[in-house]
C-alpha cells in the first residue's frame, strides 16, 4: 500500500489511475507520494518515505527542486496537459487587449432606462478597437503550449513569427533566430518560457525599446518574466498599448492598459482532470515500476521489465558510481539500464534472483556498500 498526500485540491480522475494498492488523502504524515498544484513547498519537511512529487501542471516554481533532488525525490510536471486551455485564454487575451470588451462591458451596466439601446449606440465609439487578422504575433517559446498558439493564431490569419533555441519543427510559420528579430516584427508578443534566472525581467527596458510602437504584451507564462515597473512607464508613454498578465502582482492591479487576470491558464475541468491523470500515472510508473517519465529534476528513463525482479539505483553522476554498477552487473544473472541527467544518476537492475537488502551476499547489499550510493529500491 502506498500512501499519498494531496496538498491541493485534486480531480477525482485520479482515482482512475491510482487502485486500492493506494490511500490517497490531504493528511498523510509521511507519504510516499505527493500530488502537488500550486501549494508552495518550500517549507515542506521531507518525510523518510518520500520518493516522489507529481505536480499537476508544467511550471515547477513552486516545488525546491535542488532540496528534492538532495534528498532523493524525483518531482514530475506534466507539459501539456493544460496546453489547450492556456492556448485558448491567449486567444481570449489577444481579443480582449485588442478591442476594449471589458470597458464596454463595465459601461453598458451602468445605464438605465427604456432608452438602453439609443444609449448603447451613442456611447460604444469609445470602446473601440482593432482586429487580430492579418497582424504579427511573436511567440517566444515553441513547447507543447506555445505550438499550439502558434497554429492557433495562424488558423486566425495571423502571422506568427516563433522564436525558440530549442525548436526543431516545421509547422509551416516563420522560426527567428534571435529575440531581438522578433520584437521587431510582432504586434503581439506572447510569452511560453519557464522563469530561470536568465528570463527573469527578460522584458525590460532594453527589449521594450526594439518592439514596435504600440505593441501587445501578453503572459501567460509567470509573472516575473516581466519587470512591470519598466512596463508600466511603457504603457503610460504608449510604447506598449497593453498588458495581459494571467500572474498579476499588486503593481499590475488597477492600472491602464493592465488585465489582470487570477491564474486562470489551466483553470478549466478538462486541463484539471488532464493534469492529475497525467501526474498520477507518472507517480503509479515510478512507484511500481521505477520508471521515469517527465521528470525536472531526474533523467528519464522507461525499461518494459521482463524479469521477476527490480532494483532501482540513484547515485551520484560523474562519481565512479556507475562504473561499479555495471561492473557489478556484468558479474551477475541480471540486465542494467541507467541514464544520468547533470548530477543525478539513474539505474534500472532487472534480474531473475530474489533479492533483498538484509542478505549480505547478493546484489542489493553489494551495490549499498558502494560509495556515492543516494538510495535503492527492490520493486
Amino acid at each position: 500500500m502506498f500512501d499519498v498526500l494531496t496538498l491541493n485540491k485534486i480531480s477525482n480522475k485520479i482515482y482512475n489511475v491510482l487502485n486500492d494498492d493506494y490511500q490517497v488523502s490531504d493528511s498523510a504524515v509521511n507519504p510516499d507520494a505527493i500530488l502537488v498544484r500550486s501549494f508552495k513547498m518550500d517549507d515542506y519537511e521531507i518525510g523518510d518515505n518520500l520518493l516522489c512529487v507529481g505536480r499537476a501542471g508544467a511550471g515547477v516554481n513552486n516545488i525546491p527542486l535542488d532540496k528534492m533532488t538532495d534528498a532523493g525525490v524525483c518531482v514530475f510536471n506534466t507539459p501539456g496537459a493544460n496546453a489547450n486551455a492556456v492556448k485558448e485564454l491567449v486567444i481570449c487575451a489577444l481579443l480582449l487587449a485588442s478591442r476594449d470588451i471589458i470597458g464596454g462591458n463595465k459601461w453598458a451596466n451602468t445605464l438605465v432606462g427604456n432608452d438602453v439601446p439609443k444609449q448603447v449606440e451613442k456611447g460604444k465609439s469609445a470602446f473601440g478597437g482593432t482586429e487580430i487578422f492579418g497582424k504579427a504575433i511573436g511567440i517566444v517559446g515553441l513547447g507543447a503550449i506555445g505550438k499550439k498558439v502558434a497554429l492557433a493564431c495562424s488558423a486566425l490569419g495571423m502571422s506568427v513569427v516563433g522564436y525558440d533555441p530549442y525548436y526543431k519543427g516545421n509547422d509551416g510559420f516563420k522560426v527567428v533566430s534571435t529575440l531581438d528579430e522578433l520584437y521587431a516584427e510582432s504586434d503581439y508578443i506572447s510569452l511560453h518560457l519557464p522563469l530561470l534566472p536568465t528570463t527573469r525581467g527578460m522584458i525590460g527596458t532594453d527589449a521594450i525599446s526594439k518592439m514596435k510602437d504600440g505593441v501587445i504584451l501578453v503572459n501567460m507564462a509567470r509573472g516575473e518574466l516581466v519587470d512591470v515597473p519598466v512596463l508600466k512607464h511603457a504603457l503610460e508613454c504608449g510604447k506598449v498599448r497593453s498588458y495581459v498578465v494571467d500572474f498579476p502582482n499588486e503593481d499590475c492591479l488597477n492600472t491602464k492598459g493592465i488585465i489582470a487576470i487570477p491564474h486562470l491558464g489551466a483553470s478549466t475541468e478538462e486541463a484539471e482532470e488532464n493534469c492529475a491523470i497525467m501526474a498520477s500515472a507518472q507517480i503509479k510508473e515510478y512507484l511500481e515500476d521505477g520508471n521515469i517519465v517527465n521528470s525536472v529534476n531526474f533523467p528519464n528513463i522507461k525499461v518494459e521489465r521482463k524479469l521477476e525482479n527490480r532494483l532501482t539505483i540513484i547515485y551520484n553522476a560523474g562519481t565512479g558510481a556507475l562504473e561499479n554498477i555495471k561492473a557489478l552487473a556484468d558479474k551477475t544473472d541480471c540486465t542494467l539500464n541507467y541514464a544520468e541527467r547533470n548530477t543525478i544518476g539513474y539505474a534500472i537492475i532487472d534480474t531473475a534472483s530474489t533479492l533483498s537488502l538484509e542478505d549480505d551476499e547478493n546484489l542489493v547489499s553489494s551495490i549499498a556498500d558502494l560509495d556515492d550510493i543516494i538510495s535503492i529500491r527492490i520493486l
